[in-house]
């Protein structure tokens, strides 16, 4: 039941709750039109090349893109010498330019409470089995790289 518990399948249930709350509850409430269609593409891509960006520097380094495994190398090279998370910065990207796409400004709480989760089930364990393994070169990292932006 692991590969349930996955960044993408988090983001895959936010985004069908968004495009529920989208079509079924807009009160009233919209963004406008053309310009949160366009606003909302932006964000979308954004978010699909910084996924991109990080996976070909991940392969690049030959390590795993697996949340729940071990990292062979720490990688701070490429879009990690940005943001110590492009893909789960990808992730909240491509949830906001859907909430915008999809003019579902009641979903925008979806965006905080999806970082939290992202956070707190995937990103701090990871760092701290980042800094368990690498230890120095980890701290010298999060002292030069966010971990968002």
């Amino acid at each position: 039941m692991k590969w349930i518990d996955m960044p993408p399948v988090w983001l895959l249930a936010a985004a069908v709750v968004t495009w529920f709350i989208g079509r079924a509850a807009p009160l009233g409430l919209s963004f406008g039109g053309t310009w949160s269609d366009f606003a909302g593409g932006i964000l979308i891509g954004g978010g699909l090349i910084l996924l991109v960006l990080a996976v070909t520097e991940m392969r690049k380094r030959r390590t795993t893109i697996i949340p729940h495994r071990d990292a062979d190398v720490l990688v701070t090279s490429g879009i990690f010498k940005r943001s110590r998370n492009p893909i789960y910065l990808g992730d909240a990207l491509i949830l906001l330019g859907l909430i915008l796409r999809w003019d579902a400004p009641l979903a925008l709480p979806l965006v905080p409470v999806f970082v939290w989760v992202i956070e707190r089930r995937f990103i701090i364990p990871e760092e701290n089995r980042l800094r368990s393994k690498f230890r120095q070169e980890f701290y010298r990292y999060t002292q030069k790289t966010r971990r968002w932006v």
